[in-house]
């Protein structure tokens, strides 16, 4: 049996049995951060931050939340924004959040595009954090069906039909999935047990499986130097801070983290408070009917650009370009064949790849909720076909050519 001291304190005694002390240092106070690093590289921990908040206040909502067709409109319209105590707040930051946590996801994925953050020793990084992006979109489509309102029903009648267009298999998987041969329901009890339970517990061991992946190859920065980890820690351990390339993440990094977290939570206050509605479509606030259908079926604003590639084609073709686009960004590392890690601005061709993919994504983002009609379908068969050649021809042409180049 191992020997143990009278403990100086909690954490001493803490320290002997769960050797807490030796953990902190691991996670924290001497794992290290590149000093040339800039405000994107917080959004990260607002991502958690944002998170957490999505958590929260999901759990107050639940217990008012009744998943039953007959009764869930009410309870999220009536019961919780008119009847419960700041009902209405926890709702607004629930909504607000889920929209938010995309925005700052989107930012967190193109700064890693563009400073070349998923290439050489770092594809788990990025693998892990696509992942997230998948699990993410996943919790906010369970999410979006519970209101029960005329989006979330029409909604969920059309993401569940996209699993029919699966050869063979087809239209039972899209039977088991909603449970019975309409949506209803067993499918909005199916979709709750989802939101609230099995995606959240998966979301929070992708979450440590992702921040464990940086620990090894370590962040990049914003020039992609390769540092001697190990040596600019030792610069930094010996009082020479000044000549260290290295910060420690406690508490160099994360003050200035925190400082960015309450800037954005500012921002993000202010939409809870003044401007909640952007995350609430209208016409989810009337109660679904199966007998009336809206004239135009839409998903939320962070599903659009994948949602006009679906319909940017005929239906068999579309699907499968679909499939593509929900796939694709999780091969980047291995569609960069290029040896060069360097910011976008530094790599010719790959800089104007970069901003032609962003512009076009926007593009896909707006006509996606136009109606698909005379010209938008056109732009949008554009938009598609530009999307999936950027990513799959273009970017191994032009990666290939800059390794050639190097030579």
């Amino acid at each position: 049996m191992a020997e143990f001291k009278k403990a100086d304190g909690i954490v001493d005694w803490l320290d002997q049995r769960l050797a807490v002390k030796s953990f902190m240092k691991v996670m924290m106070t001497q794992y290290w951060i590149p000093k040339k690093i800039n405000f994107l590289w917080a959004m990260g921990v607002i991502l958690l931050t944002m998170f957490a908040i999505l958590f929260i206040t999901g759990l107050l909502l639940v217990m008012y939340y009744k998943p039953d067709v007959a009764l869930a409109f009410d309870s999220v319209n009536k019961t919780i924004m008119q009847e419960v105590e700041y009902g209405w707040l926890w709702r607004h930051m629930h909504g607000v959040a889920a929209s938010v946590v995309f925005l700052v996801m989107y930012i967190h994925m193109f700064t890693g595009i563009y400073y070349g953050s998923y290439k050489r020793g770092r594809e788990m990084i990025w693998i892990s954090g696509m992942l997230l992006f998948v699990l993410f979109s996943a919790e906010a489509f369970s999410g979006y069906m519970l209101p029960w309102g005329q989006m979330s029903y029409w909604a969920a009648m059309v993401i569940t039909n996209l699993f029919g267009g699966i050869p063979f298999i087809g239209p039972e998987l899209v039977e088991w999935i909603r449970g019975d041969y309409a949506v209803g329901d067993a499918t909005l009890n199916r979709f709750f047990m989802l939101h609230v339970c099995l995606l959240p517990i998966v979301v929070i061991a992708v979450i440590a499986f992702h921040f464990y992946s940086l620990r090894f190859p370590h962040v990049n920065n914003e020039i992609s130097e390769e540092l001697d980890f190990d040596l600019e820690a030792e610069k930094y351990l010996a009082g020479q801070k000044k000549e260290s390339k290295v910060i420690a993440f406690w508490p160099d990094f994360l003050c200035k983290d925190i400082f960015y977290i309450c800037l954005f939570m500012i921002f993000y206050f202010y939409l809870v408070c003044f401007h909640y509605d952007f995350a609430m479509d209208p016409i989810n606030f009337d109660p679904a009917n199966a007998l009336k259908t809206p004239p135009h079926i839409y998903p939320e604003w962070y599903f659009l650009w994948s949602y006009e590639i679906l319909r940017g084609f005929s239906y068999e073709i579309g699907l499968a370009c679909f499939g593509i686009a929900q796939v694709i960004f999780f091969v980047l590392p291995f569609l960069d064949r290029s040896d060069v890690v360097a910011p976008a601005h530094k790599r010719g061709a790959f800089m104007a790849w970069f901003w032609v993919l962003l512009l076009d994504m926007i593009i896909l983002t707006i006509y996606g909720k136009l109606p698909p009609v005379g010209i938008n379908n056109n732009i949008a068969t554009i938009a598609s076909v530009l999307f999936l050649l950027l990513l799959i021809v273009i970017l191994p042409v032009i990666t290939i050519m800059e390794r050639k180049a190097k030579k």
